[in-house]
C-alpha cells in the first residue's frame, strides 16, 4: 500500500519563551547534523485548518500541548504570514507529480520558561533553546530564519514584553 502524497500546505510554528528564546529542533531525516528548524509540518487533510495543523504538529514534534482548552492555547498566535516556496528537490517525491510549490502559514507559540520538550525520535534528534537572533542564524531555512527575526514585533503585538 503506497503512502498518500503530502499536501503542499504547511505550517511553521516559532515556539518561544517570554525572554524570546526560541526552540530549535534538529531533523532526523537529513545527513546534515546542523539542520535546525522550528516546528513544521503539512496538513493531513485539505479540510483541516492551519491552526489545527499547527496544534497537531507542535504536539507530535515536541510533546507540547497547545490544543483548545489547554493553558498554552492562549499563547498560540496566527501571524497571518504565508511563505510560498519551491519544495526542495530531495522531498519532491513526497508530493503529487507536478507539485513544486508549498504554501507555509506562520504561527508563534509563547510557552513558559522551562516548558518540557519531548521529541519524536523518528522526526528529530535534538533540541535547543537559543536567543532569537542566534536561533535565526542556526536555521537551515531562510523563511524560518526570517520568521524568527520577526518575533519581537509579533510578541510585542500580542502584549508580551520584549527584553532589551
Amino acid at each position: 500500500m503506497s503512502k498518500p502524497f503530502k499536501i503542499a500546505q504547511s505550517v511553521l510554528v516559532v515556539i518561544y519563551t517570554p525572554a524570546l528564546e526560541v526552540l530549535l529542533i534538529r531533523r532526523a531525516d537529513t545527513q546534515d547534523t546542523e539542520f535546525w528548524q522550528s516546528v513544521t509540518g503539512s496538513k493531513d487533510d485539505e479540510a483541516h485548518s492551519f491552526e489545527e495543523t499547527a496544534i497537531r504538529e507542535v504536539q507530535e514534534e515536541t510533546g507540547i500541548d497547545c490544543a483548545h482548552g489547554t493553558p498554552l492555547h492562549a499563547g498560540l498566535q496566527d501571524w497571518h504570514l504565508e511563505n510560498v516556496y519551491d519544495i526542495y528537490a530531495r522531498w519532491l517525491h513526497r508530493y503529487a507529480p507536478g507539485t513544486v510549490l508549498n504554501t507555509e502559514r506562520v504561527f508563534g507559540l509563547q510557552v513558559p520558561q522551562g516548558t518540557p520538550v519531548t521529541l519524536s525520535p523518528r522526526e528529530h534528534t535534538a533540541f535547543q533553546w537559543l536567543p532569537y537572533r542566534q536561533a535565526a542564524e542556526q536555521c537551515f531555512s531562510p523563511s524560518n530564519a526570517e520568521a524568527i527575526l520577526l518575533l519581537p514585533r509579533f510578541a510585542a503585538a500580542q502584549g508580551h514584553g520584549v527584553p532589551a
